[in-house]
């Protein structure tokens, strides 16, 4: 575990932009009492007067999207446009909760034999989250929004790669009259995350990012009995059962692939695709792949590709990529990691790829494009649940019903039906086996950290 400052490295460039030190521990303690005391201060307070600082925030997200999305650019190399786009949808998480908060918080009453029985919805305490860099303000946004509707209050880790996304996004909801206390970043250390976890006023725990984090997370959690929801990797498949065009087809699975250059956890990471179509998809999915450029992610043009968020994971995706090569699948385009100290991989396609290969079994957290050929719809089926990450997956046929028939069929906590995700605000995200447990966003995101009390009147 080290105390190392964050850190801004500029992906494209390798050029160290800004170092940021760890929080004091005295700061810390400090925090984590604000945050106790704006929960006490506020608990009580009417659903309709917290969501006004949401709705202030939606409005100031749209605002300064470009800025925000300049700030993500430099960190982790993310293009305008699709920092935009996180942006935007940040305010429509915000909105969404804003709308929704007084019927996703109202008493329930449920059926009682000897008199009244009411399920209220409370607020359970001090949460902490801890977020990764491949989305910064989209994973932040999801965690905050219902969390603050509901009455909890947040410390926040972001990754450390991510200091000044994270900065810029506490003083938007600052701006946005979040209360004092009710939202604070806290720029911990690992050995500071395991003293937030066992400090008795934080009764939750929301982490996004690896299986290792995740893991010593949830120990560390158990170990002080508090509640923890955990998002992790995927590895998600992507059927094509049969389709119209195979042109049309391979270019929504390219596109889906690329978004965020791979670096997303519910990307197409395993494309599955029916023999009649695999050699024609595999041969347009190739030609989209070739002859791509790296680019200025502040002004990507097209064909042309932004750097991945560090060199490190670049250098470990060609380990991966060669690893499967070395073993008899074949590179059609791409996976070359560019010279120089910028983090450039060309977008890759490959094939081939068997169950004795590294590419196989882990998750390929970049621009890597994974096709495989399925002989039925049974093999397509084994071959998709044969991974221990369950997050979500994508169903793809002219036959709405034997989609959805295969799609009941999947490990996973999303199916896609037809779409080559499911996303929005209203819609729960998570998963099951190692891509870890509980719920975000829509209205099962609001409960996850809330004290479901029951009130019994005899």
């Amino acid at each position: 575990m080290s105390a190392t400052p964050y850190r801004v490295v500029n992906p494209a460039t390798g050029d160290t932009v800004e170092e940021f030190p760890a929080i004091g521990d005295g700061d810390l303690a400090a925090a984590i009492q604000r945050a106790h005391a704006a929960l006490n201060r506020d608990r009580e307070a009417p659903v309709a007067e917290r969501v006004v600082p949401l709705r202030r925030a939606a409005s100031l997200l749209r605002e300064r999207a470009i800025d925000l999305a300049i700030i993500a650019a430099t960190e982790m190399g993310k293009p305008l446009r699709q920092g935009r786009g996180e942006v935007e949808f940040c305010a429509d998480i915000f909105e969404y909760y804003a709308e929704h908060a007084e019927s996703l918080t109202a008493p329930q009453q449920i059926p009682a034999d000897s008199g009244q029985a009411i399920i209220e919805r409370r607020p359970l305490g001090v949460l902490l989250g801890i977020m990764p860099w491949n989305y910064p303000y989209y994973q932040a946004a999801r965690f905050v929004a219902p969390n603050l509707a509901v009455g909890n209050t947040i410390l926040l880790k972001p990754a450390e790669s991510c200091p000044r996304s994270a900065r810029a996004f506490q003083q938007l909801l600052s701006d946005a009259g979040v209360a004092e206390g009710a939202y604070q970043t806290v720029l911990a250390t690992h050995e500071q995350v395991q003293t937030l976890i066992r400090d008795s006023r934080v009764q939750g725990v929301s982490l996004t990012g690896s299986e290792r984090a995740g893991a010593a997370v949830a120990a560390a959690a158990g170990a002080n009995l508090k509640k923890v929801v955990l998002e992790l990797g995927g590895s998600d498949a992507y059927v094509i059962l049969d389709t119209l065009s195979v042109a049309d087809a391979a270019a929504v699975a390219w596109g889906m692939r690329m978004e965020n250059l791979g670096q997303a956890c519910n990307s197409n990471k395993r494309i599955i695709v029916a023999a009649a179509h695999y050699t024609e998809f595999v041969d347009e999915v190739t030609t989209l792949a070739q002859g791509l450029e790296p680019g200025d992610p502040l002004d990507l043009q097209e064909g042309q590709f932004p750097p991945m968020s560090s060199r490190a994971a670049a250098e470990q995706l060609q380990a991966q990529l060669e690893d499967a090569v070395a073993q008899g699948a074949t590179l059609h385009a791409g996976g070359r990691l560019h010279d120089g100290p910028g983090a450039y991989f060309s977008p890759a396609v490959l094939t081939g790829v068997t169950a004795a290969m590294r590419a196989y079994r882990e998750e390929l957290f970049g621009p890597v494009a994974v096709i495989y050929r399925a002989e039925s719809d049974d093999d397509a089926l084994r071959i998709a649940n044969d991974t221990e990450f369950g997050l979500g997956a994508a169903v793809f046929s002219a036959d709405t019903k034997r989609a959805v028939a295969f799609g009941t069929r999947l490990d996973t906590g999303m199916v896609a039906i037809n779409a080559a995700a499911a996303e929005g605000a209203e819609l729960p995200f998570g998963g099951v086996k190692r891509s870890g447990y509980g719920r975000e966003l829509g209205p099962l995101g609001a409960d996850e950290f809330v004290n479901k009390r029951l009130v019994f009147i005899a």
